[in-house]
């Protein structure tokens, strides 16, 4: 994550519950959520790999889940572009694109097949209650306009989503920096923090406006 998240919390004042981490890789954020008293915690990881490290590394509670499967708008299965050099983090449902250019050291050498979810399924279920989440922080290489399309419904009770965010095609078919913006937007939220520390990627905070949906 390029953006501190302890930063974030004092500049903006962040007021989490709980939240749902997608693209959980080996689950680094899990002490940072810890030790600034974030008890309601799910993890999403797809890949077989990483969720076994993810395990290891994060304990279950009641209250900290750790979910094998990836996000989307639908649901299936889909097979995800995974690469070692970077421990996976740069695997991707989408084809790379730029990123093999930027990043030639990193080789999209395997597939693996991955069960996709939508998080509002989550929410049908009973498995994830709305009222214990209040943010999202999404790491899932361009697939961002996807996985929100199929959390429609979670996100009127989200008030924060920290994102990795693209201004060039680093995956074919990514997400770019101002569809997300229109997206979210009309879900009341807004972009106020941005690194592109990246170049081509970089990482974003969006807020909720207190009156949003109060009209």
């Amino acid at each position: 994550m390029l953006l501190d998240y302890n930063v974030l919390k004092k500049n903006f004042n962040l007021n989490v519950k709980g939240v749902i981490h997608i693209g959980a890789h080996f689950g680094q954020e899990y002490e940072i959520y810890k030790n600034n008293n974030i008890e309601n915690m799910v993890f999403f990881e797809p890949l077989e790999k990483n969720f076994r490290i993810l395990r290891e590394r994060v304990p279950q509670t009641d209250r900290v889940r750790l979910i094998s499967c990836a996000l989307g708008e639908t649901h299936g299965s889909a097979k995800m572009f995974v690469e070692t050099a970077n421990q996976g983090q740069s695997s991707s449902l989408l084809e790379p694109d730029i990123h093999l250019k930027q990043y030639p050291h990193i080789r999209f050498d395997d597939q693996e097949e991955v069960q996709v979810a939508t998080l509002d399924s989550f929410l049908d279920s009973g498995e994830i209650k709305s009222e214990d989440f209040n943010m999202i922080n999404m790491d899932v290489q361009g697939y961002e306009l996807k996985v929100l399309r199929g959390a429609k419904r979670f996100l009127h009770t989200i008030d924060y989503i920290i994102t990795e965010i693209n201004r060039a095609s680093v995956y074919k078919d990514c997400a770019m920096v101002n569809e997300l913006d229109q997206f979210l937007s009309t879900y009341g939220f807004s972009r106020v923090a941005t690194s592109w520390e990246g170049i081509t990627w970089g990482d974003a905070l969006y807020v909720k406006s207190p009156t949003a949906g109060t009209s």
